[in-house]
């Protein structure tokens, strides 16, 4: 009983070395400590986690299972959070400054009043995301899935999947959202329909 004791202890003293709170269920020692230490934890096990307020600027959290994990008002500019699991996630008021979420499963998460200027969001699953009040500065939406996603203006998005994500009435409006010189395709969505886009640009 004595060491088992002392193993909580010693668990709780790393979370609270990370300015990190987590459920005991979900706590992966192995991978706390690596992400202490580093910075990275590519595909480590941080679900459920209580990250909210922590500053973790660049941080590497590639494929990363973090469904649940609570990001409220965390520092993340500059992560690398590509292909991770935030199904559920709060990210609310989070700052996501330059971040990657390409192919990121955000489905269900809150990224309410949540800065994603110049943020990756390439091929994620946005379905059924709260994107209220955020941010979108040069967002990269190429190739994303919007389905029964709330948008920044509080308007929701059909029950149908989006080819690209925001729609944009003008082509010129489109290309603001190009922020890689060599990158193909459009950002509009490709049902969108002009006077000066009077085709589906693939």
């Amino acid at each position: 009983m004595q060491n088992k004791r002392q193993k909580i202890l010693a668990t709780l003293t790393v979370l609270a070395c990370l300015g990190l709170t987590q459920q005991a269920r979900a706590v992966n020692q192995q991978d706390l400590e690596q992400f202490k230490a580093t910075g990275s934890c590519s595909r480590c096990d941080l679900s459920g986690a209580d990250l909210s307020g922590a500053n973790l600027t660049r941080v590497i959290l590639r494929d990363a299972n973090l469904k649940g994990a609570n990001f409220n008002g965390t520092n993340l500019t500059g992560a690398d959070l590509t292909g991770a699991n935030l199904e559920a996630a709060v990210l609310s008021n989070t700052n996501l400054t330059a971040a990657s979420f390409t192919g990121a499963l955000l489905k269900s998460a809150s990224l309410e009043n949540a800065n994603m200027s110049f943020t990756s969001m390439m091929s994620a699953n946005l379905e059924g995301a709260n994107l209220r009040g955020a941010r979108l500065g040069y967002t990269n939406f190429r190739g994303a899935y919007f389905r029964l996603t709330t948008m920044s203006n509080g308007n929701v998005t059909g029950d149908k999947p989006y080819g690209w994500s925001l729609q944009r009435a003008q082509k010129r409006d489109c290309e603001k959202f190009k922020i890689e010189d060599r990158a193909r395709g459009s950002v509009c969505s490709t049902e969108q329909v002009t006077e000066e886009t009077p085709t589906r640009r693939e």
